[in-house]
């Protein structure tokens, strides 16, 4: 179990997978604090707002690939332009229903990608996350 508070935002336009993701986070208690938002939109506004404020930036964002406006990749053109106090201390890992080999190849390109999940979350793979990044 890790000892430190971790907050984590996930951000998909599927209510009842954020619904699901929160349930499982919570269950695991590998996170004090879940943020959640329907669009990477959301996402992006949340972050800016929080910028200067550190208690409230999250550790780790799980972010949707397949959203409408904006997706996944877009999310992360997006992220790329905050500031690197942010990009270089939030870790983003992704969740996909569909293990598209195009997604994967995408993902593991961008060097703020950490991995790619499969929809729904495991504990187990999101413990073996954190311990291996935090």
């Amino acid at each position: 179990m890790l000892n430190n508070p971790k907050t984590v935002l996930l951000i998909d336009d599927n209510v009842v997978d954020l619904k699901i993701n929160s349930k499982i986070i919570q269950l695991s208690k590998l996170f004090d604090e879940i943020i959640t938002c329907q669009s990477g939109e959301e996402g992006l506004a949340y972050l800016n707002k929080t910028l200067n404020d550190n208690v409230k930036l999250p550790d780790l964002i799980l972010l949707d690939i397949q959203m409408p406006d904006m997706d996944g990749f877009e999310f992360l053109e997006a992220y790329k332009q905050l500031p690197k106090e942010l990009t270089e201390v939030c870790l983003i890992a992704m969740l996909s229903s569909t293990l598209d080999f195009g997604d994967i190849k995408k993902a593991e390109a961008s060097l703020h990608v950490i991995k790619l999940l499969k929809k729904p979350l495991l504990p187990k793979e999101l413990e073996e996350l954190l311990q291996k990044y935090f």
